[in-house]
């Protein structure tokens, strides 16, 4: 059910004040500034927010490993008291809330500390520690997603809990509706994604459910299909295997199979079959939206002045954001290295992606793609790590490939190592065999268009 403010939302939204206005404005515009305006730094594209985590991680340096060992066991050590002890600073609360978590999630923060014990002292199997393995993942995923995620559980407040939105969810429901069949709202879930990181994508996504703006079948739907690596990584991705020269077409195909796939995945099961029911705990914040006699600019503004009006005090804020940090760091990395160091050492050390890959050696025969017996292994294997692919195809000759073989690593989206590690964290009701079928979907889906844009756009 919704509470008295989204039940009086609309009705609230008719009546506009300077000090309202302030309120929505001054806290969206410098969340904008900071998740959604790309700055040209070199020779990358970056966001404001992602310029504060280079400068940390740049501060921090050689360092970032050593804390993300020591965060990781941290976590398992707290857990274990928590679950075994039973601790009465954690028997209620956020405390209770991030350590006394089910079996599954103990045994992950496990892995997760004890991977990069491993990794971190060069001890254990090579599997394990191997510079391509768990290396990838302590040495170059950690120090990343700690900065980053320390700037974005902070600063993303400023994005969603002043109004934006509600203002962007207003002015382009309708077509959002239509096309996506899902709320107006998700748009900004893309852009941010697109400007800054899929991650950051997830995040709001996973932050809207929890708070009963999406539904189940909404977040599970925007989570799964908005989620776009960012314009930086697109960048990395064509410079690494050697299509820099081709990145308007490059990006242009990637937006293409992307929208179309967006269109079609939800539609399909096992996304079409998630109930419209909201997150239990909270219910549906969102009120039946009527304009009324107002224009749809106005409507909009009113309905982002009324949600800036309610936002939390900065006391809230700092508790909300403190306990977004402890629960990314102590609850989603332990589950990054460890999903991610599994799925790298099954892509490295045997051969279960080659395998799975042989039915699609004739697919890209029969679309005249060369080299297809060296290029259906990173077809599939992007369900482990997202740079992958690119790793697979960088050796391979022709250009036509590694095009296609790039853009459909951007485009498959469910990337274990760390969409879908974040996603089954959440509390969005998305299993991995349901991970697997929409990757497999997204595969099927955007193959055949980035196929037939490489031979026009690449020849």
């Amino acid at each position: 059910m919704a509470d008295s403010f989204d039940t009086t939302l609309a009705t609230r939204a008719e009546s506009l004040s300077l000090s309202g206005l302030l309120k929505f404005l001054i806290p969206s515009l410098l969340g904008i500034g900071l998740f959604l305006v790309p700055f040209s730094t070199g020779d990358t594209i970056n966001i404001g927010m992602g310029l504060m985590a280079d400068g940390l991680k740049a501060l921090l340096g050689d360092a970032l490993p050593t804390i993300a060992t020591v965060v990781l066991c941290l976590s398992i050590v707290l857990t274990l008291t928590v679950k075994l002890v039973r601790p009465a600073w954690a028997s209620e609360g956020a405390m209770h809330e991030l350590f006394d978590v089910a079996p599954l999630w103990v045994v992950m923060r496990a892995l997760g500390a004890a991977f990069a014990l491993m990794t971190y002292f060069q001890v254990g199997p090579q599997a394990v520690t191997a510079s391509f393995t768990g290396g990838v993942m302590l040495n170059d995923l950690a120090p990343v997603l700690l900065t980053f995620f320390f700037f974005a559980a902070i600063l993303l407040p400023f994005l969603v809990d002043f109004g934006f939105m509600e203002f962007i969810g207003s002015l382009v429901r309708t077509p959002f509706r239509k096309i996506f069949g899902l709320p107006g709202r998700s748009a900004i879930d893309a852009t941010a994604s697109w400007m800054g990181s899929g991650t950051v994508g997830v995040l709001i996504t996973t932050q809207q459910y929890e708070q009963g703006y999406y539904n189940c079948r909404e977040a599970s739907a925007i989570a799964t299909n908005f989620s776009i690596v960012s314009i930086a990584f697109a960048l990395l991705v064509t410079s690494f295997i050697g299509i820099n020269h081709l990145f308007v077409p490059f990006y242009l195909t990637v937006v293409v199979a992307g929208l179309v796939a967006a269109v079609i995945v939800p539609r399909l099961p096992p996304l079409s079959r998630k109930p419209n029911t909201y997150y239990e705990p909270v219910g549906c914040r969102i009120a039946e939206e009527n304009t009324g006699d107002q224009n749809l600019l106005r409507y909009s503004l009113g309905m982002a002045v009324a949600r800036a009006e309610t936002a939390p005090g900065p006391l809230k804020l700092a508790r909300i954001a403190l306990f977004n940090v402890a629960d990314i760091f102590l609850g989603l990395l332990p589950l990054v290295i460890a999903i991610g160091t599994v799925a790298l050492m099954l892509a490295e050390f045997t051969p279960l992606f080659t395998w799975l890959s042989y039915p699609m050696v004739p697919v890209l025969e029969w679309m005249r793609i060369p080299e297809a017996e060296a290029a259906a292994p990173a077809t599939l294997v992007g369900f482990a790590d997202m740079f992958l692919p690119a790793v697979l195809a960088s050796d391979i000759e022709s250009e036509l490939t590694r095009f296609v073989i790039a853009c459909l690593s951007l485009t498959q989206l469910i990337y274990m190592s760390e969409i879908g590690a974040l996603l089954l964290k959440s509390k969005i009701p998305l299993k991995l065999w349901e991970l697997i079928v929409i990757f497999l979907l997204r595969t099927a889906i955007t193959l055949p268009i980035i196929v037939v844009m490489g031979h026009w756009l690449v020849g």
